[in-house]
């Protein structure tokens, strides 16, 4: 197999998105539209990527990181010019080199690959990425001769009404003979209406110079779609979540209303989980078999580990341990860990805590900044006081510990194993084993005190 290169054009401004970010770092299913692109090219095992950036140069390279080479395209003069900018890193290799834009997230590495095969077999100087378009209007067409052979391609506003009849569409995707690539961008001219520099005008160049010019049409027309506008990303999202949607309903996880079901491009989730309408799952998140994920839920960067129960609750950087639940309506914050069976009720927040095996909150409870060992009962209205309105503190809670309703422990305090709190008590001192701490005034009752009352 020879060198594969790509080249991913991410220089252009996307004055149709009419948004402040840049046109290829919109999201589509958690990863930017350039990231789906590269994450592909890198799965079809290509030797070199560069990307060409240009207007929000450092954003896209903050997005990517080390993973690309980059050159820069300090003025907007085409796609031609875009790959002119990649000659120092790129002009003197050996291969072939495919040229992609960073708009397309939804091509896919078994695509490329196949592009790569059938240039390769064609001994081609280039060839031409197509599909067969339902409604080709708006794109350019690829006129070909009696025998099949690429004779151009054709813009819609050049087009003859014959023309204009052929469904077949260039996709923008090409793969060329990368020493004949560059020696055709030499001869290059911006003699046009826009004095821009055509990729699409290397392929005439190469064509007068009697190269091989080839099309290979692929199956999926939508794969081939390019994001202009915020439309186009709502229906490339739309395209991208159908498709792990049906991946993950393949791998055995029970989507009980995919259309309504949101889960990001790198989600992990293991079998025989089952997922209700409503759900958002984002991120990194991982997620394993035989867990149940109830309507509305909002899992964020979370891992789930195997039989957990989320009922309507929202994670954010959180973990719940093999057999722990939480719900309905309660939130796992950042730092948020629940051992091993833990259960966490309705309206309940848990922050930068562990709870231990087995410990129970039942419901209307904070727990932020603290450790929790086994087996711990949390009465209803609990707060761990955590915040002096300056800084934050931490608490410790043994093993056995049972908090009765309405508690509050203020931080910094240790509550040692075995330990009961009354209900109502607002716990500032540490505690030794088996201790029953109550901190609350002494109840008194005022004889017929009530008949003086107005009402």
């Amino acid at each position: 197999m020879t060198t594969r290169n790509a080249i991913i054009l991410a220089a252009g401004k996307g004055t149709r998105m009419k948004s402040k970010l840049h046109k290829v770092l919109h999201e589509v299913c958690g990863k930017s539209m350039v990231e789906h692109v590269l994450s592909q090219l890198q799965l079809a095992g290509i030797n070199k990527i560069m990307t060409v950036v240009g207007l929000g140069a450092d954003d896209v390279k903050h997005t990517l990181g080390d993973q690309v080479a980059y050159a820069l395209q300090k003025q907007q003069l085409g796609t031609g010019h875009a790959v002119m900018q990649t000659e120092s890193l790129l002009g003197q290799s050996e291969g072939e080199t495919l040229v992609v834009s960073g708009d397309t997230p939804l091509f896919t590495a078994a695509t490329f690959d196949r592009l790569f095969d059938y240039h390769e077999q064609r001994h081609a100087a280039v060839t031409i990425l197509t599909s067969k378009a339902p409604d080709p209007t708006g794109y350019g067409r690829i006129v070909r001769n009696e025998v099949g052979i690429v004779e151009r391609i054709v813009e819609q506003k050049d087009a003859t009404s014959e023309e204009q009849d052929i469904h077949e569409i260039n996709t923008g995707v090409y793969c060329f003979d990368n020493q004949k690539l560059f020696a055709a961008l030499k001869e290059l001219t911006n003699d046009n209406a826009q004095g821009e520099y055509y990729l699409t005008d290397v392929i005439g160049i190469l064509k007068s110079q009697n190269e091989v010019v080839t099309a290979y049409q692929m199956d999926d027309f939508e794969e081939s779609m390019g994001v202009n506008d915020l439309v186009a990303l709502a229906k490339a999202r739309r395209i991208m979540q159908e498709r792990i949607n049906t991946k993950l309903m393949k791998d055995g996880v029970s989507l009980i209303d995919p259309d309504t079901t949101y889960i990001d491009a790198d989600v992990k989730i293991g079998n025989d989980t089952v997922i209700e309408g409503g759900v958002v799952i984002k991120g990194e998140s991982r997620i394993g078999s035989d867990c149940f994920i109830g309507a509305h839920s909002r899992i964020e960067d979370s891992v789930l580990h195997d039989e957990v129960k989320v009922i309507s609750s929202t994670l954010e950087k959180a973990e719940m341990h093999t057999g722990s639940d939480i719900g309905p309506n309660s939130h796992l914050r950042k730092g948020a860990e629940l051992g091993k069976d833990v259960h966490v009720g309705n309206f309940c927040e848990v922050k930068n805590a562990y709870l231990g095996e087995g410990t129970k909150m039942g419901h209307l409870s904070y727990v932020g900044d603290a450790t929790l060992g086994k087996n711990i009962n949390i009465g209803s209205g609990v707060i761990f006081v955590n915040y002096d309105g300056a800084n934050k503190a931490h608490t410790n809670v043994g093993d056995h510990v049972f908090i009765g309703s309405n508690s509050n422990l203020v931080a910094p305090v240790n509550i040692a194993a075995d330990s009961f709190i009354a209900a109502g008590s607002t716990i500032t001192d540490d505690t030794a084993q088996y201790d029953l701490a109550i901190a609350r005034q002494r109840q008194t009752n005022k004889a017929n005190y009530a008949k003086k009352l107005p009402w």
